[in-house]
């Protein structure tokens, strides 16, 4: 890792951490500044780090992160803003299946698709009961999710990189972020949410952004 990138990621660190604590104990403003700053860090890592990435992959890469930025600021709105926000994340997770798919092209791959499908469907039946009106896009935005990690750890094995492992990597704890933040929306909040929840979201960005360093 290049001086920069270590620089932007300690900084992404920082502010990061700055911001769970706010959600802790705030102050409130607080979260309104680190929240977006640390996702506008990654994105910075992933657009200047260096590294032979095709532009196309850090370009799809970029756009995921710049989508990711958007549902960041919905979700930290003091309205509920929760549709646009899983619309923005929805489009994020898109652009990073089109960029899975970059190196070896779309894998059926169904050793992949198997654990994947079987986390997915566990969640939503955890969450379905309690879903009201909002059973259609979180059943969709789960779809998309899952097949965002299938290309992830379909890549993985097709091309057995360190670059490709850092994207899987960031993909399951994507995930895990997603499905910790539906279970404290929908099941009911629980102790330290925001650890749970932006402890594993900011590294899985960060783990993607560093894939373009190939």
């Amino acid at each position: 890792m290049d001086a920069p990138t270590a620089l932007l990621s300690l900084l992404a660190a920082i502010s990061g951490s700055l911001h769970i604590r706010a959600e802790l104990r705030g102050p409130r403003w607080r979260a309104y500044v680190c929240k977006p700053l640390t996702t506008l860090l990654i994105l910075a890592i992933a657009l200047f780090a260096p590294g032979p990435a095709p532009p196309l992959y850090r370009a799809l890469i970029v756009a995921g992160l710049a989508f990711s930025l958007a549902g960041d600021v919905f979700l930290m709105l003091p309205a509920d803003r929760f549709l646009p926000g899983l619309a923005s994340f929805g489009v994020a997770h898109l652009i990073y299946i089109g960029a899975f798919s970059e190196a070896a092209g779309f894998q059926p791959a169904p050793i992949a698709l198997l654990p994947v499908a079987a986390v997915a469907a566990a969640l939503l039946r955890s969450l379905w009961p309690h879903l009201a009106g909002h059973r259609l896009p979180v059943t969709a935005y789960v779809v998309v999710i899952a097949a965002m990690g299938w290309q992830a750890l379909a890549q993985w094995i097709s091309v057995g990189e360190g670059w490709a492992l850092c994207a899987l990597m960031g993909a399951a704890l994507f995930t895990a972020s997603d499905a910790a933040l539906a279970l404290d929306r929908f099941r009911g909040a629980f102790a330290n949410a925001p650890i749970a929840v932006l402890g594993t979201y900011y590294p899985a960005q960060w783990l993607i952004a560093l894939s373009v360093m190939r």
